[in-house]
């Protein structure tokens, strides 16, 4: 099941975190993604299981966006954030929306 098309009112626009070069930090095109934003300030893990803070989470679907940890994210009113990490949520069949939540900070 997927997240209804009417609860994705908002657009961010994610570039892809691919590595680092001898130059810096490597990012993908940027890609538009519809989602739902929730600017809201809460704690979470990273992937090495530090606390941070988040201030914003967006939700879309699965195949939606690519968005590993590091990335970057422009949200609606301008603002540029990094991506802390990136959690797939599936229902395993049950009749709940299959998402992608993206924490951000």
């Amino acid at each position: 099941m997927l997240i209804p098309a009417y609860l994705l009112r908002h657009e961010v626009t994610v570039e892809a975190y691919e590595g680092d070069s001898a130059y810096g930090e490597v990012y993908g095109a940027p890609a538009i993604v519809r989602c739902f934003l929730e600017q809201k300030t809460r704690v979470v893990r990273d992937r090495k299981g530090r606390q941070v803070t988040s201030s914003s989470t967006f939700y879309c679907r699965l195949d939606e966006a690519t968005a590993p940890p590091e990335s970057q994210v422009t949200l609606p009113d301008g603002t540029k954030t990094t991506v802390i990490e990136a959690v797939p949520h599936g229902g395993g069949g049950l009749p709940t929306p299959d998402h992608l939540e993206v924490q951000l900070v």
